[in-house]
């Protein structure tokens, strides 16, 4: 039963950060309309920035981390008015190509400089496992939780109570109505994926500090798509759901199959089998919008 549990635990660690990376890809598509495949190596990039800052650099943790989060703004901002605002009206699979283009770009850098390699971070916080109900917990676990956890209280109250929030929700509502009130569509546009960009990038310097990084981590993004369809591409409540349900079974069903079958591998597929149920019963997810075509 403890084994189960410490499966449990570990699943909605990962599922935290999962969260927080579907948490990109439902801002940028509220208010763009547009999925974003590079949303993994936006992950990966902000991580390999603050390791750089921290290991070959020697800066501090925190100020590498502050400086990853302005890296992170800047990149947002270069996206959104190099790259996606000129192709503004244009067909939607075009702007997903550009996106699939963008994640080549992304990983081809990160190998240049960095090479494919593992790299790990400089232990940031005491090794020493604290228990948690009688469960052995590595400290990183719950700091990586806890920061999730905080940072979708910050957006939720964000979106709800802020200006820019409420500007951000009536874009995704309906962009012509939102423009003829006098908001700034572009800005929005820019906004959504300068936020993206910053979560990524705190979900990959998370995921640095426990597993380490290489350039396999852009991967990352589609193994949190699941997460996202399951929650629904639209509902930041399903981005949270999503990702903690998508961590639990992932964890769960490979230390079943481990323990009942003596087989493993299924951590990588289950999330995609779940996927495929999704796609067939529920395709807008669980908190995902119902739209309705006549034709």
């Amino acid at each position: 039963m403890e084994y189960y549990l410490q499966l449990i635990i570990n699943g909605l660690v990962v599922g935290s950060i999962y969260s927080l990376v579907a948490l990109g890809f439902v801002i940028i598509f509220k208010a763009t309309k547009v999925v974003n495949f590079a949303q993994g190596e936006m992950v990966m990039a902000g991580a390999y920035i603050c390791f750089a800052l921290t290991v070959q650099y020697q800066l501090p943790f925190l100020l590498s981390f502050l400086i990853t989060l302005v890296f992170s703004l800047v990149l947002g901002i270069l996206v959104e008015r190099m790259v996606l605002r000129p192709l503004i009206g244009e067909p939607i699979i075009s702007v997903v190509m550009v996106t699939i283009g963008l994640s080549s770009i992304l990983k081809s850098l990160v190998q240049v400089f960095w090479g494919t390699q593992i790299r790990v971070f400089p232990p940031i916080l005491p090794q020493e496992p604290i228990m948690v109900f009688g469960l052995p917990i590595a400290p990183v676990y719950i700091a990586a939780s806890v920061l999730c956890l905080l940072l979708f209280a910050v957006f939720s109250l964000f979106f709800k109570y802020s200006s820019l929030g409420i500007a951000m929700r009536a874009t995704a509502f309906d962009q012509q109505a939102a423009q003829s009130m006098g908001i700034g569509i572009k800005n929005i546009f820019a906004l959504s994926w300068c936020i993206a960009a910053v979560v990524s990038s705190i979900g990959g310097i998370i995921l640095g500090n426990i597993n380490g990084i290489n350039s396999q981590l852009g991967h990352l993004g589609l193994k949190v798509f699941p997460a996202v369809i399951l929650g629904g591409l639209d509902s930041l409540l399903g981005a949270a759901l999503g990702g903690l349900i998508i961590g639990v079974l992932e964890n769960l069903s490979e230390g079943l199959a481990r323990d009942l079958l003596n087989l493993g591998g299924f951590k990588e597929v289950a999330s995609f089998v779940v996927l495929v149920i999704i796609l067939m019963v529920k395709p807008y997810g669980l908190f995902g919008t119902k739209e309705i075509e006549r034709v």
